[in-house]
């Protein structure tokens, strides 16, 4: 099947996917740009499994306090590279993600991080991970992804391990 060139152009707007990625994944979408969307999604989280034992040392420290000055987060989001530790869409990952926090108040990052102890009780887990969890969470910009699915199209734009490594979330009286 012939892909025009407007539906790669369109598909690496919405993904920021690489032009020959967009093109593997509408062939094989047989033109089908949401199940291309998907399957760029999927590819980009199992990159992100196979990236993660690789070593993250570079990285951006963001700070983001909002307006009022009543709430505030620092955070540590981690990468392999200098370079992309400057990138803008990089930066402005890790910028959504304090926003992200702020907002949504998450106690850990991912399930991995959550004790036994605080399931104990719990009758519907996956509602205390989509709660509590900060990459289980929807995305505040976009509720269709969770904040996973973000820094799993990253590490596939960037092929490098992207790692949300900690946060603190301050807010006067607590």
């Amino acid at each position: 099947m012939k892909i025009s060139l407007d539906l790669i152009k369109e598909l690496r707007n919405m993904t920021s996917a690489s032009v020959s990625e967009c093109r593997k994944a509408l062939e094989e979408t047989a033109g089908d740009i949401q199940s291309a969307v998907k399957l760029l999604r999927k590819r980009g989280l199992e990159l992100a499994a196979k990236k993660q034992g690789q070593g993250a040392k570079e990285g951006r420290i963001e700070a983001y306090v909002h307006h009022g000055n009543k709430v505030g987060v620092l955070l540590e989001v981690d990468c392999q590279t200098d370079f992309v530790a400057r990138n803008a869409e990089f930066c402005q990952f890790t910028r959504d993600v304090a926003m992200q926090i702020v907002a949504v108040s998450p106690t850990y990052i991912s399930r991995e991080d959550v004790p036994a102890e605080a399931l104990d009780g719990e009758k519907d887990k996956e509602l205390f991970f989509k709660n509590h969890c900060l990459l289980d969470q929807a995305f505040v910009k976009d509720p269709s992804l969770t904040i996973k699915d973000c820094l799993g199209s990253l590490v596939a734009k960037f092929s490098e391990n992207i790692v949300i490594k900690r946060f603190m979330r301050y807010k006067i009286g607590e």
